[in-house]
């Protein structure tokens, strides 16, 4: 453990639970500013993409509003972001953002001097890509040497190499021997793609190998047709490392060789761009992330490796140089250079703690003040002590009831969910095979202090939930005005949804002196809020069961409480407190049983599908916090002490999988057909046309016939 801690330059908390990861992060001169300075590109699980231009801040000082450049949601998950040559016709940076199933490129562009904060920032989609398997990760470069421009390559989950070339699609290719993607880098020396298999191996494949893996032309020369010969596709290196790999980079300092660095769970490895190793490092501890960042001695490479005790560890080659603290776990790291400081140390953690740090110790600037030798007026002291007294009971009398954060929001949003269910249901379009499927209101309040110029309501709930409409747009609001909506939350789709919550987000400008014209938009603000969706939207009171396929114990620390106390909506009031068990009847068929023990401190979830336990148990926790929370019961803990299923789970994966290829393999099918049914119909017009009314067993043999050409479809 370090003594020494990081030297906070700049810090901030993201979001309200988002998640994070390593692709999440990246620094570029992004909007091409040309200052050299660079800036924070952050993307979250949630869909959030964020900019930042940092500037230093005193200990204890918050933020700035303007070190946020861009704040937009995407409505998808953000796996990586990275800043590239991604656009023809220019050599401009631009912005690529993976999501799951699509790959966008943006612009980032700033508007001077339209607001009093300073620029105004603004994203425009250059071009964007649906990809038809679920993306993993990503790296570019300028693939196959091309000059000024770089391009993207794409891994799926199910192994395949998906390479794009700016606005145009180039080629796939799958990874022999594939089980589970890993991380992946692009060496530009020797025009490789590296990886590390579930086979604990590193891999490297030639990027002209794998443009040539399949069909070749018949008119390629002699050299092309020995590289691609046969349609399999050929590992250029291997190198065994024994253990899986968290992340690989690869690196070229002062025009020398270029280095494969590997960060391992439990090894650091240093490889020359042909697989031999250069050195490795065995590491003490459990690394979460890595960066090398420079050369500052020939033959030397710096290395930042952060680990799971919050320590940031600074290595030249194998010799460890610095430690220091952190106050948390980062998932990503960087180096970038922000105002006349090089070298800042950006790390992102998985819950969204952005900081900026730098190493070694602040210098003391102390100076002794010079000795006042006049004589104290103690009248003048004691007025000005009154005086002081006077304002402090002020501005204690005038203080406002609420935080200074609240004081701050120019619009608050409020969300106030029914605590009974629709008499009538607002379900439409619903694909549940239960009888009836419930809905429950929810009353929306939007509430401005100040002047909003074209508030928009976006209401979001996570699929297989639905709202009657998740979209609205207001005029503008006046200070102390409200607009208020009523929205129904459904089940939509036939399977039970991952969790009860949804969000509601306002949008909004804020006007100025500089933009009172109606044309000019104002300063961007945005306020949100969550809302809970109770269980028996989903399920309803059932019988329960007595045996199950999967099975989960809930240990607690106090003693059980009745059904009756915790679970009101679903149990008969009239069976008092013998009611020790429950039975929830999911709308999309399946059942879960909840269990309370006699005898000891437990509970027990039960169902044939391991995916229903799910529900029942987040609903059991919280309605036990909250009761004994009201009983102002400060020590309850929940804990579970069995083994986690991860054999069920994998299976369930599996099924998903397997349902999923079919589903796949259906479609090619149907456009199959279709494309054989469309022949048929163009043999059937060519038939009839220009035909005079025939005899009836002409036409019973142009039927048969049809329906022979049909049948063998």
């Amino acid at each position: 453990m370090s003594l020494f801690k990081a030297r906070d330059w700049w810090s901030t908390i993201l979001g309200e639970k988002e998640e994070f990861d390593q692709g999440c992060l990246c620094v570029a001169d992004v909007d091409n500013s040309g200052s050299g300075q660079d800036k924070i590109v952050v993307g979250s699980y949630k869909g959030y993409l964020r900019i930042f231009n940092p500037h230093p801040v005193k200990p204890g000082d918050e933020v700035q509003p303007e070190d946020l450049l861009l704040e937009v949601q995407l409505r998808e998950p953000i796996l990586q972001v990275e800043v590239g040559k991604f656009v023809s016709g220019t050599e401009g940076l631009h912005l690529a953002v993976l999501h799951c199933r699509k790959l966008c490129v943006y612009a980032v562009s700033g508007t001077q001097g339209n607001v009093e904060h300073g620029n105004q920032y603004q994203i425009k989609l250059m071009y964007e890509h649906n990809l038809q398997r679920n993306a993993c990760n990503m790296t570019y470069g300028p693939f196959g040497g091309v000059k000024g421009r770089d391009l993207i390559c794409i891994q799926s989950m199910d192994g395949m190499l998906m390479l794009f070339e700016q606005e145009s699609y180039a080629f796939g290719r799958f990874l022999p021997g594939f089980l589970l993607p890993g991380p992946l880098a692009y060496s530009s020396r020797t025009d490789s793609f590296i990886t590390v298999s579930s086979c604990q191996q590193v891999e490297s494949y030639k990027y002209q190998v794998l443009a040539f893996a399949t069909d070749a032309d018949e008119r390629q020369d002699t050299e092309q047709q020995k590289l691609s010969s046969g349609k399999r596709l050929v590992v250029d290196w291997i190198l065994n490392i024994g253990e899986q790999a968290l992340d690989i980079c690869v690196v070229s300092f002062n025009q020398g060789a270029s280095s494969v660095f590997v960060l391992g769970e439990r090894n650091f490895f240093c490889l020359k761009d042909n697989g031999q190793i250069r050195f490795m490092k065995k590491l003490d501890y459990s690394p979460s992330c890595f960066i090398p960042y420079c050369s500052v001695r020939e033959g030397t490479i710096n290395t930042i490796i952060a680990n799971h005790s919050k320590i940031l560890n600074v290595y030249q080659d194998v010799t460890l140089k610095w430690a220091t603290q952190l106050p948390c776990i980062p998932v990503s790291v960087k180096v970038a250079n922000f105002q006349d400081l090089k070298g800042v140390i950006v790390t992102l953690s998985d819950d969204g703690h952005l900081q900026c740090s730098y190493l070694g110790t602040d210098p003391s600037l102390f100076q002794a003040p010079k000795v006042d030798s006049r004589e104290i007026n103690y009248e003048e002291m004691n007025a000005e002590m009154k005086e002081l007294q006077k304002i402090i009971r002020e501005a204690t009398k005038t203080q406002d009831i609420l935080p200074e954060s609240e004081k701050r929001r120019d619009i608050t949003v409020t969300a106030e969910v029914s605590p009974d269910l629709d008499e009538e249901s607002q379900a439409i379009d619903s694909e549940v095979k239960a009888e009836a499927v419930p809905s429950v209101t929810v009353k929306i309040t939007i509430q401005s202090r100040v002047t909003a110029q074209k508030p928009s309501l976006a209401v979001c709930v996570q699929a297989p939930l639905a709202v009657t409409c998740d979209q609205f747009v207001f005029d503008d609001l006046e200070p102390d005005s409200s607009e208020t909506v009523v929205v129904s939350v459904f089940l939509k789709e036939n399977c039970s949804p991952p969790e009860l919550e949804g969000t509601c987000m306002v949008s909004y400008n804020i006007p100025t002196e500089m933009n009172l014209c109606s044309f000019i938009l104002g300063i961007p603000r945005v306020s949100q809020c969550s809302f809970s969706l109770p269980l028996k939207l989903v399920c309803f009171p059932a019988q329960p069961s007595k045996a199950a396929n999967h099975k989960l114990t809930i240990d607690t620390n106090k003693p059980p409480i009745s059904f009756v106390t915790i679970f009101p909506d679903f149990v008969d009031p009239s069976e008092g407190d013998q009611a020790n068990a429950l039975g929830f009847q999911f709308l999309s068929g399946s059942k879960a049983t909840l269990l309370a023990s006699k005898t000891s401190q437990r509970y027990r979830i039960q169902s044939d599908q391991l995916e229903d336990l799910w529900l029942v148990t987040k609903e059991l926790i919280y309605r036990l916090e909250e009761h004994f929370k009201k009983q102002k019961c400060k020590d309850f803990a929940c804990t579970f002490s069995g083994s986690i299923p991860l054999q069920e789970y994998f299976e369930l994966i599996d099924r998903h999988f397997e349902l999923r290829l079919n589903a796949e393999k259906y479609q090619e099918l149907l456009s199959e057909r279709a494309v054989q049914f469309r022949a048929i119909e163009r043999r059937l017009l060519t038939r009839f046309k220009d035909k005079t009314p025939a005899p009836l067993q002409h036409l019973d043999t142009l039927l048969e016939g049809t329906f022979r050409e049909v049948s063998a479809v």
